[in-house]
């Protein structure tokens, strides 16, 4: 697209301001209403659709209304040293107690249906019971409802169990724990200071009120146009929820850096940058994956309403701030790290004749020229270390494990910390948090499958409970516990033999639960981003050099994917390898911590190669980095994983803006600069 027709769009928008404002506002307004109506539209399961393990948990779901992706319950009971918990009359009165407590509709396993010694601590006094609720679904609200059932068991066992410590514990609690603790006063001291940071920042950046609030409202109008388009497309699809954590974020920093583009520029550098990366999303869009399909849409969207807004909201609002306020230092710097239109050039010197004119101009441009050398020789060190730092990154990106983080690094502590402490001080393995279950259709032997389940190897137990809330018309659940947890290397190779297992015969039996989950979205998902990352930045590749250059093009979508596998090997060596260790990482987490920063890295090199401000993009990242830290930095391991991933996505871009500078640009200056507040 030329320079003309973004022009004649932002001269079209200066004539009919008042027209282009009340749009926007309705847009930001009525369009707000209607995102948080249409909320309900969107998948809340955050589990991978399609493959085997999902097939075999919307079965089970249909039948018997609950467990399946919903993991359960652990009734931890630790009995008086005493007592022997083997007997008839011990494991039935504690059977008998889970059995109440859970409640109506709920399925209940222990030692005292099965005989399965796997229920039983090595202590020889602990014993659990695996307690399915009867509500319970993998969206919000079935997750709460389960939540919510923790608290009635609890509370309901040591009622019921006077004498005997109960606890109670699984990944739900777990994580209900750590949200629940709340951030400590240094948690909020940080987050404070960082909303302030924001503010400082904008301030700085801008100079005025107006400016500094400018790039939020053009965040806004963004985010509430973009969740408006993807909700709208959810009616015909599936899109999962985490588009909610990628459109907000996304939006403010591509609004921070658009603000801050010079008139000049800003048109050709939005137009150019928003035909990358929706083509680059358009593709992802079209991928048999709800992951990649909802990160596809909700990339797509942003770009086209975000574009919209550069061009048409941004102008207005600009002419608005340079009624009210003087050029900020940063603008100031920006002019200055653009030649003067009227500098004298060779040429001027060559026609002036005069020898003495030419030797000055030859003196001159020997020593700008040494100056550049100097320059490019000062920020090659500085550019060598980060390149290195981010290959080194995507390297890290290799190993990274996707799935829910391990039990222990969940939470600290609190009563489902009890619960996972007791068992494993009672040798029993974290597995039982995450139990396999094998639906057995009609005219199946379900203690056969049973027994040929615990032959595998790394399975704790497999049992098949008699109880008539484990059979259902004609079928049977075979629950599986292996001694791992799912996302670990030897969990996953546990869920892979009980499969192949279980796969002889006329058909395969359907393997579902908890512990599936992971397994289906590395298969489904990550199974697909070698053909349809490279698919994305081929249609970035075209579409931005058909609007710039080759070589531009080049440079833009290559510093975008490295930027994104980046941000995953981050991920890797900050919680996987780091002290946090929770031997994975949330499988959406790196989908959508990588697509933002393919698309920032892609919008700050377009803007650049257009011969935008270098300050620009530090500026953007640095805002989009503060403003993630100061909304969801707390206890919350999946929260702190996915706001981790952003800021440091943010940083990385930073980082790269800051050492570029636009072609034919003097060495900007390093003292009283935006990069250093960043």
């Amino acid at each position: 697209m030329s320079t003309e027709p973004t022009l004649r769009i932002r001269d079209f928008a200066l004539r009919h301001r008042a027209a282009v404002g009340v749009v926007w506002l309705l847009v930001l307004l009525l369009g707000g209403a209607a995102a948080v109506a249409g909320l309900g539209r969107l998948d809340q399961s955050f589990t991978a659709s399609g493959g085997p393990g999902h097939r075999a948990n919307q079965a089970i779901q249909e039948r018997y209304g609950n467990g399946a992706a919903v993991a359960p319950l652990v009734a931890v009971a630790s009995w008086p040293a005493a007592t022997d918990v083997r007997t008839a009359e011990t494991a039935g009165r504690f059977a008998d107690a889970v059995r109440r407590a859970a409640g109506p509709g709920a399925r209940t396993v222990s030692f005292a249906g099965t005989g399965d010694e796997g229920f039983l601590g090595a202590d020889g006094r602990t014993v659990y019971a695996l307690v399915y609720p009867g509500a319970g679904k993998p969206d919000l609200a079935g997750l709460a409802a389960v939540e919510a059932a923790a608290g009635t068991l609890r509370a309901g066992l040591r009622s019921a169990l006077p004498a005997v410590r109960v606890e109670v514990t699984g990944v739900l609690p777990l994580q209900h724990d750590s949200a629940v603790a709340g951030p400590g006063p240094a948690v909020l001291a940080v987050k404070a200071g960082c909303a302030l940071g924001l503010l400082v920042l904008l301030v700085l950046a801008f100079r005025s009120p107006l400016g500094a609030s400018a790039p939020l409202l053009l965040a806004g109008v963004t985010s509430v146009g973009g969740l408006v388009l993807v909700e709208a497309v959810a009616r015909f699809t599936e899109i999962s929820f985490i588009v909610v954590y990628l459109v907000p974020v996304t939006a403010l920093v591509l609004a921070v850096h658009r603000w801050a583009q010079p008139p000049g520029t800003a048109g050709r550098s939005a137009v150019a940058a928003g035909a990358a990366g929706a083509a680059a999303c358009a593709v992802l869009a079209v991928f048999p994956a709800a992951f990649l399909r909802s990160v596809g849409v909700a990339g797509l969207a942003v770009w086209a309403v975000g574009t919209a807004a550069s061009l048409t909201l941004a102008p207005v609002l600009g002419s608005l701030a340079t009624r009210t306020t003087r050029p900020s230092r940063l603008s100031r710097l920006s002019r200055l790290s653009r030649p003067s239109p009227t500098a004298p050039t060779a040429d001027t010197a060559r026609t002036a004749g005069t020898a003495a004119t030419a030797r000055t101009t030859g003196t001159a441009g020997a020593t700008g020229a040494a100056q550049r050398r100097g320059g490019r020789r000062t920020r090659a060190l500085p550019a060598a270390v980060g390149l290195a730092l981010l290959v080194l990154l995507a390297g890290a990106a290799t190993q990274l494990r996707v799935g829910n983080p391990e039990a222990h690094a969940l939470v600290a502590g609190g009563p489902a910390r009890d619960g996972l402490d007791r068992l494993a001080a009672a040798g029993v393995p974290s597995g039982v948090l995450n139990p396999l279950e094998v639906l057995v259709p009609a005219g199946t032997d379900a203690a056969a499958v049973a027994a040929r389940a615990a032959r595998v190897p790394g399975v704790l137990l497999a049992a098949a409970p008699a109880a008539a809330e484990w059979r259902r018309d004609g079928s049977a659940v075979v629950v599986v516990v292996p001694e791992e947890e799912p996302m670990t290397a030897a969990g996953a190779a546990t869920v892979t033999a009980l499969r192949s297992a279980l796969s002889g015969g006329t058909a395969a039996l359907p393997v579902g639960g908890s512990g599936v989950v992971d397994r289906d979205l590395v298969d489904g998902v990550y199974g697909l981003l070698p053909f349809a990352v490279p698919a994305a930045a081929l249609a970035a590749f075209l579409a931005l050099a058909a609007l710039t250059s080759a070589g531009a093009a080049v440079r833009a979508v290559s510093g975008a994917l490295l930027a994104a596998v980046a941000a995953a090997g981050a991920l890797t060596v900050l919680w996987q390898w780091g002290p946090p260790d929770t031997g994975a990482v949330t499988g959406w987490v790196p989908l959508v911590v990588g697509a933002f920063a393919f698309c920032v890295s892609l919008d700050r090199s377009a803007a650049s190669a257009a011969g935008g401000p270098w300050w620009a993009g530090p500026v953007a990242a640095g805002a989009g980095a503060l403003a993630v830290l100061a909304v969801g930095i707390g206890p919350q391991v999946e929260l702190a994983l996915l706001v981790s991933g952003f800021a440091m996505a943010a940083l990385f871009d930073a980082l790269a803006g800051g050492h570029r500078t636009p072609p034919g640009s003097p060495a900007r200056p390093t003292y009283r600069s935006s990069f250093q507040l960043v």
